[in-house]
């Protein structure tokens, strides 16, 4: 197993992180492809996070879902995947790997964090992984989070700041009480802005933070990271949009999140940076009950397409072609290296990165998906793998479920399952009809990578080779 290394000071790793980055990006930057010309200033990046926001949510998804302009307005004017891929099916281990573009068993976050939980209060963002805006840092871009964290931010180094980011204006975690004391406070970097602010304040007050932060940042190049709460409970969209949607509280909440996005998209018109930047749509997981996935089964907490498939889209008006609709699969891991390969930075290269280069795809010159297999882990226990159109779902028991999976429930797929399942995604892509039998060299094959990837990235009785050191004991428990 390797050695990482746990101690020190936060802001010495920072700043020795920042020096081994801009020593990358002189000596090595050459190495590194870019679609832009060597002269011209590198592209912004926004990037809009939703919360438990399922496949079939939005209109540009699902005619039936709730009716969204601005969201659909974006789809529309650049690249929406109907194949993109989150690498798990709750709120931390999604957010650590889209930071890190390393499958949570690889980063050391694979369960989803609790402030009000004796046993999580060692376990949190790890500081010597690295994340987007530390890469981005050297290449002279600056860096603001708001929202959701959920990586642990009481605990040392383990902070948004501690992260790279030079701005945080946001919450802990989910706004529940059964959080912690701070789940209603807000901060801005590590100081107190706010205690007990309302949960119906926080979409419009991110959005203002995001769109002043523009108007300051506009002359430089920037990277904006809008991690909303919107839809996790509770359901509280501020009053203006309570009864605008024809699907109570929940499609209020999805109409506030459109808005948002809609204020985000004209504030870049209006900062004339409506070319030079590239904005990107998707949330962290499937959705909860309240929600739908559209044509997929499952949805948050569980394996099946529903709970990893979200939405995600791409709009970069003088280099994405508009009204492109990709069956293509992507992932979140992805967008680490797309902007490395866009701000002209090198990608780490002493650690493995799950995320590759899809900036072919997103222009147009492939079809073909850099992923030749994705790995379906529920907390620490691998569950499916695929492999292009099959996905082959594996045993399992009740005591290798995370506890959030252990009770049967229609939307949490297979809770036990003795033997194994294998779906064709292009013809069942609700994952109904097993077609094991049919197809047993495809079975073998991916049972055969199942035990690949169990070697190196772990399983609930397996430590992996290039595993990261989970800091919690009975991981899979609460």
């Amino acid at each position: 197993m390797p050695t990482f290394v746990r101690s020190g000071i936060p802001n010495q790793r920072r700043q020795s992180r920042f020096l081994i980055c801009l020593l990358m990006t002189f000596v090595m930057a050459w190495q590194v492809g870019s679609s832009i010309e060597a002269a011209d200033r590198p592209p912004n990046f926004i990037l809009i996070f939703a919360d438990d926001l399922g496949y079939g949510d939005i209109s540009c998804y699902d005619s039936s879902g709730v009716k969204t302009p601005h969201l659909d307005q974006l789809a529309a004017e650049g690249f929406r995947s109907t194949d993109f891929f989150v690498p798990a099916n709750v709120c931390s281990p999604s957010r650590a790997a889209l930071l890190t573009g390393r499958y949570p068993m690889r980063c050391g976050m694979p369960v989803a964090r609790n402030e009000n939980v004796a046993k999580y209060k060692d376990y949190g963002f790890a500081p010597d992984e690295i994340t987007i805006p530390e890469l981005l840092g050297p290449a002279g871009y600056r860096s603001l989070m708001v929202g959701k964290w959920h990586l642990g931010m009481e605990l040392e180094g383990s902070h948004p700041l501690d992260a790279g980011f030079d701005e945080y204006f946001g919450i802990p975690s989910n706004y529940e009480p059964r959080r912690g004391k701070n789940h209603n406070t807000l901060y801005r970097g590590k100081q107190v802005e706010q205690k007990n602010v309302a949960c119906e304040e926080l979409t419009k007050r991110y959005t203002d933070e995001v769109i002043d932060f523009i108007k300051r940042q506009k002359d430089d190049p920037f990277f904006v990271y809008v991690s909303h709460h919107i839809v996790h409970n509770p359901l509280k969209p501020s009053p203006d949009f309570v009864g605008t949607s024809e699907k109570g509280k929940y499609g209020d909440f999805i109409k506030e999140l459109d808005h948002s996005t809609g204020r985000i998209m004209q504030t870049i018109r209006d900062a004339g940076l409506d070319e030079n930047t590239l904005v990107i749509f998707t949330s962290d997981n499937g959705p909860t009950r309240n929600g739908s996935s559209g044509e997929l089964s499952g949805g948050k907490y569980c394996t099946m397409e529903g709970g990893h498939r979200v939405p995600g889209m791409f709009r970069w008006t003088s280099k994405i072609a508009p009204n492109q609709v990709s069956d293509v699969t992507l992932t979140s891991m992805d967008l680490l290296p797309l902007f490395c390969q866009l701000a002209g930075v090198p990608i780490p290269d002493d650690r493995q990165i799950d995320g590759k280069n899809i900036l072919p795809v997103l222009l147009g010159k492939t079809s073909e998906s850099p992923h030749q297999f994705l790995y379906y882990y529920n907390g620490t226990n691998l569950q499916a793998v695929r492999e292009g159109k099959w996905k082959l779902h594996l045993p399992r028991t009740t005591d290798d479920q995370p506890f959030w999976s252990k009770k049967p429930d229609k939307t949490k797929g297979f809770v036990t399952l003795n033997e194994m399942r294998l779906f064709n995604l292009d013809r069942d892509l609700g994952e109904k009809k097993n077609v094991a039998d049919r197809h047993p060299e495809i079975v073998a094959r991916l049972k055969q990578q199942a035990e690949l990837i169990r070697t190196e990235l772990g399983d609930v009785q397996t430590i992996g080779t290039d595993q990261y050191p989970i800091r919690l004991s009975n991981p899979q428990e609460r």
